[in-house]
């Protein structure tokens, strides 16, 4: 696309992940698309940064050459802005044409594509079968850490992590090992935080999830009720199941200990973001309310043929998650987010919605970051009668200065 000096530049996409390089002999800000409407990964060097503040939709070409300038006194590196759009344009991370065109096509083939593929195998998890059983029978190993299991009777639910297995396969391994190949036959209701999904609503999909062990069915029946008595908070065949991981490490696991042809209900919910700012319920939005009122009844109904699985992770801490000091695991500030984490748990395992849901938003917010937030309150309103028990709690270095937690527990009737 060519711009012309005098015409205003394009706003950057808001909605882009953006944090410092991590490659030594790069610095910069490393930029790429959240929603994986594009694969690219950018590392804009940091002259080239000072220049980023200016695509907002108000300046021109000729501002960001005349501050390369101002910076370099140099009339070649004023070049460098040209070039800086065509990258940026061509990769889609400015809100103009290029970027609509690009989300317009990569919407339309998830809706049009026949299944679910896997986003993270080869990543997240291996993209061999036998590689996964291989590795997933490490990780749930008798021998691997957690001593030996007791699975609690009338057992109805899980809660296990949804960071990458390598970092959190203790607190897997303690939910997962509580599965036998007995609970095949029930349907696993996958509740898994929408880490881009609009707030206040629940991604639903009808296509089968796929992994490298094959495909597991989504039970069209419940879907289909799902969105008939949901209303206006379903957000169906939401393109974020194209990508989220949340949902796909929990799939895996089932697979891995129920066998590859299990049935799921998976649904992403979106975070509760209107009540952790302006306080109230999350159901003070009648959408929501609507639509924890239909699963509620579709547990009512379905009883203990349904099997529900949380794929939750807990806070986020450091200098990634936007924290003015880094953290580490187990050390100074973390132990006190320890404490809050296990009073939150703590009313989670009680089935106290209410409590736990005061907790999370008593520093407006939520200071913590607990991005599981919205699948666990959703999880107590359905299913009020559950009762948990925390098997294991983790708190993980994600990179040098930022932490995330999570947990395994188990959830009985």
């Amino acid at each position: 696309m060519l711009v012309l000096m005098s015409q205003v530049l394009p706003r950057l996409r808001v909605d882009l992940d953006v944090m410092p390089s991590p490659v030594d002999d790069r610095p910069g800000l490393l930029m790429r698309d959240g929603y994986h409407y594009t694969p690219t990964t950018l590392i804009v060097p940091p002259l080239l940064t000072a220049c980023l503040d200016l695509f907002d939709g108000e300046h021109t070409l000729r501002d960001a050459k005349d501050r390369l300038y101002e910076m370099t006194r140099d009339l070649d590196a004023s070049k460098l802005a040209d070039h800086l759009f065509e990258t940026l344009d061509r990769a889609g991370f400015l809100d103009n044409e290029t970027y609509q065109e690009i989300r317009d096509n990569a919407q339309k083939a998830f809706a049009e594509a026949p299944s679910r593929y896997p986003a993270h195998a080869g990543t997240g998890y291996p993209a061999d079968a036998k590689q996964i059983d291989d590795v997933f029978g490490q990780y749930l190993s008798d021998d691997a850490g957690n001593g030996p299991v007791k699975r609690p009777e009338r057992l109805v639910g899980l809660a296990a992590p949804h960071v990458s297995p390598f970092g959190g396969w203790e607190s897997y391994q303690a939910a997962y090992r509580l599965l036998t190949p007995e609970d095949r036959d029930r349907v696993f209701v996958v509740l898994g935080t929408s880490h881009y999904g609009e707030p206040d609503r629940f991604g639903l999909t009808r296509k089968p999830y796929l992994t490298p062990y094959g495909a597991a069915r989504t039970d069209l029946d419940l879907v289909e009720r799902l969105e008939k008595e949901g209303g206006a908070a379903v957000s169906m065949e939401d393109y974020c199941h194209s990508f989220e991981h949340s949902i796909e490490f929990q799939v895996a696991f089932l697979q891995h200990r129920c066998g590859p042809d299990i049935k799921i209900l998976p649904i992403l919910c979106g975070s509760y973001a209107r009540s952790l700012y302006q306080g109230g319920e999350p159901e003070d939005n009648e959408n929501v309310k609507r639509f924890l009122s239909a699963l509620g009844e579709l547990n009512a109904r379905e009883g203990e043929r349904l099997f529900w699985v949380l794929g939750i992770d807990m806070a986020h801490m450091g200098r990634r998650y936007e924290d003015e000091h880094p953290a580490v695991a187990g050390q100074g500030a973390m132990v006190e987010v320890e404490e809050r984490d296990r009073k939150r748990i703590g009313s989670m395992n009680a089935g106290d919605a209410g409590g736990f849901w005061n907790q999370v938003k008593e520093r407006r917010g939520d200071d913590l970051k607990w991005c599981g937030s919205a699948p666990a309150y959703t999880f107590l309103k359905a299913v009020p009668e559950a009762r948990g028990d925390l098997l294991r709690y983790q708190q993980w270095n994600i990179d040098e200065q930022s932490v995330v937690s999570f947990a395994g527990i188990a959830y009985g009737r």
